[in-house]
């Protein structure tokens, strides 16, 4: 098993700027393939924010494109989401995601998520 604690959301206003990180921990020996952001906003449902790869290719969804930076330190086994020029409708739950191998095995795991909101 893998746990991941996320940490970095609050309320900020419109235009400002927030820094999300997730960390991974195991008792056992894990590999990572890739650690994503998604978020789940009041009422709708989970959507993919970002993507950082091991290898350090990235992808965001059109929405954040431009105005989020996520990164990767897979030494740390930690990613952090930059969130610049904040609107009101990124106000969401947000969630880390890891896909890796925990002992050979292919398994995703998930943060407990973390709260941001955006006044406008």
């Amino acid at each position: 098993q893998v746990q991941l604690v996320e940490s970095g959301g609050g309320l900020v206003q419109a235009g400002g700027s927030l820094r999300l990180s997730c960390t991974a921990s195991s008792a056992s020996d894990f590999t990572i393939n890739s650690m994503t952001w998604y978020r789940q906003p009041p009422g709708d449902q989970r959507e993919l924010v970002a993507r950082v790869t091991s290898d350090g290719a990235t992808n965001y969804a059109d929405s954040v494109q431009g105005r989020f930076t996520i990164s990767g330190d897979y030494v740390q086994n930690t990613v952090s989401l930059q969130m610049d020029s904040l609107k009101s409708e990124d106000t969401a739950v947000y969630y880390c995601k890891l896909l890796g191998r925990v002992d050979g095995t292919l398994s995703a795991y998930w943060g407990q998520g973390t709260q941001v909101t955006v006044s406008s």
